[in-house]
């Protein structure tokens, strides 16, 4: 009997699935379905932290919850001027230095060939879909999906890692 109700529960599970697999994240036409990859940043305007924080939505973000957030990413990352590489690369000065570029760190293929600047735009695309900015790349992190949360990270993080520490630039 339980063999019977698993066989009549496969076919629609196959068929429900090889529809989904079509879902994916071109349009039929190969075309990008809007979601900001490293791939299509573009050029992007490079701009010192405090003009960052000047701007929506980090104007307005809770630096207090954001801190909070940033303690995901100290799991693997240093945030002070000279701090280690851990497992992640040490991200102060990360706004406005390529991808792939802290110096000593060894990064995947993925990032080494990466062509962008790390900018607020860039971050906040980066941790809504990590594998989908820059599919290849050996950061295990799902991503965070909320964009006040995001705002509020990327706001921490500017503040946190410019070059006066906690000071903007």
């Amino acid at each position: 009997m339980a063999q019977r109700v698993r066989a009549q529960w496969r076919r629609p599970l196959v068929c429900a699935l090889a529809l989904l697999a079509g879902c994916g994240s071109e349009t039929q036409d190969g075309a990008d379905d809007g979601v900001l990859t490293a791939a299509t940043l573009g050029e992007q305007a490079v701009l010192s932290a405090a003009e960052y924080l000047a701007q929506a939505p980090y104007a307005e973000a809770d630096e207090e919850y954001g801190d909070r957030i940033s303690m995901q990413c100290r799991a693997c990352h240093t945030f002070e001027k000279g701090g280690p590489n851990m497992i992640g690369p040490n991200l102060h000065g990360i706004f406005g230095r390529p991808a792939g570029a802290a110096p000593g760190y060894p990064y995947s293929a993925a990032f080494a060939g990466a062509e962008f600047v790390w900018t607020p735009r860039a971050l906040d695309a980066w941790l809504m879909e990590p594998d989908r900015f820059l599919p290849g790349n050996a950061m295990a992190y799902p991503g965070l999906a909320g964009a006040g949360d995001r705002a509020a990270l990327i706001a921490s993080l500017l503040r946190q890692t410019s070059r006066g520490g906690r000071e903007t630039e």
